[in-house]
This record gives structure tokens, sequence and C-alpha cells, in this order.
């Protein structure tokens, strides 16, 4: 694992000058309860499906302009990830699921689509800035928290990350 994806996962990186090894440290991750959550277009995600996937959740809202450009990466995301061991989720902080429909189609975003009305937000972060990435650890474990809007090149690194952290 390179520096960079001890960054991404949220690790501590200490650096050895005279070596040029880098070592990490590994905090122990906060184990996510998760609730049944019940996605735009049908279906559901039920705690247990968590569990022996990498993911990828973000907070956001339609009337964002930061979320905007930020989902249009986390759908670059999912659609690179199909058949990868990684889950990418949406969670719109909207309270109108006609809105949030009208939003993603216009958009042209497919990314799985859930609005937070079982107060996963809160489960989360205290934090109220959105856009709000979460990283999540195949054990279901949260692994890190990214406020505001990301650029594309960092978002598409968790599916590399996904990748590494499943091999």
């Amino acid at each position: 694992m390179n520096r960079r994806d001890c960054i991404a996962l949220g690790i501590g990186v200490a650096a050895s000058v005279e070596s040029g090894a880098v070592q990490t440290e590994t905090p122990v991750p906060k184990l996510i309860e998760w609730p049944t959550l019940t996605l735009l277009g049908g279906g559901t995600i039920d705690p247990a499906q968590w569990q022996g996937h990498f993911s990828v959740l973000v907070l956001w809202a339609t009337w964002c302009p930061y979320c905007k450009r930020h989902n249009a990466h986390v759908d670059k995301l999912y659609r690179e990830a199909q058949g990868q061991s990684l889950r990418v989720l949406g969670i719109s902080i909207d309270a109108d699921r006609q809105l949030v429909d009208r939003y993603m189609q216009s958009n042209g975003y497919s990314f799985p689509t859930a609005l937070d009305t079982v107060g996963l937000r809160a489960r989360l972060t205290a934090r109220k800035s959105i856009p709000m990435t979460f990283v999540i650890d195949s054990r279901g474990r949260l692994a890190q928290t990214i406020p505001g809007e990301m650029s594309e090149e960092d978002v598409l690194a968790f599916a590399k990350l996904a990748k590494s952290a499943s091999t």
C-alpha cells in the first residue's frame, strides 16, 4: 500500500527520512450500525450486504452546485467499478423523492441513491458540509470521512484502492 492509498483510507502515515520507508499506524475504525436503505429505483440494501464490500458513500443535495460536479465523478466511478467488489451509493439529504429522481435523470446519473430517511448522516458524522464522502472498508467499518468536493482523479482512485484492498 502506498502513501496515497494510506491517506485515502484515513490511515496515519509516518515517513522515515533515513530509510525512505513509509510506516503506517492503523486506527481502530468505527463500526457502522447500518439501517436498511430503500433505493430510489426500488430495492433495498440490508445491513448484512455491506460486509465484504469496499464502499464509497456520498451525502449530497439537489440544490448544491458542488455536489453536482462531485456526483459526476461519483457516477463515473460507479460505471467504471461494475463487476468489482466496490459498492458506490449516494444518499440525498433532500426530502422530496420525485425531485431527487428528476435530478438523477436530468444529469444522467446511474449510481444507486437513497434518501436519508433513516438518519444515516447522523450515524456517520456530526458535520453538516456537503458533499461528504465516506469510505467504508470491507468489514463495514468507517475508514475515512472526506468533506467537500473532490477531484475526478481522487474519486476514481477509490476503484484502484478497492481492488488492491480485496487482493
